[in-house]
């Protein structure tokens, strides 16, 4: 699977875990150049507080388009070191 925004690859990965429809990629397959620190948090009943990261491209920024469980509840520990994305970020074969 492949994550892309402002035509580049952030993320790529042969082994994401899908968690209610949205493709989580291991932490060592994301480009960390395109993340920058956000305060953003929120919380599921069930996986835990997420934190957000927001993509910079080419000078461009997509607020809190990628977010992770830096300690998920036990029923999601699957996706722990694990980020995925949203807000127009294409995630495809």
């Amino acid at each position: 699977m492949k994550a892309t925004w402002n035509g580049a690859v952030i993320a790529e990965s042969d082994s994401t875990v899908v968690v209610e429809s949205n493709h989580y990629f291991p932490a060592d397959s994301v480009r960390a150049e395109y993340l920058r620190e956000s305060d953003a948090t929120s919380v599921c009943p069930w996986k835990g507080t997420a934190s957000y990261r927001t993509l910079v491209v080419d000078g461009k920024e997509n607020a809190d388009a990628a977010w992770f469980y830096p300690a998920p509840m036990d029923a999601a520990a699957k996706i722990k070191d694990h980020y995925a994305f949203w807000k127009g970020v294409e995630i495809a074969a």
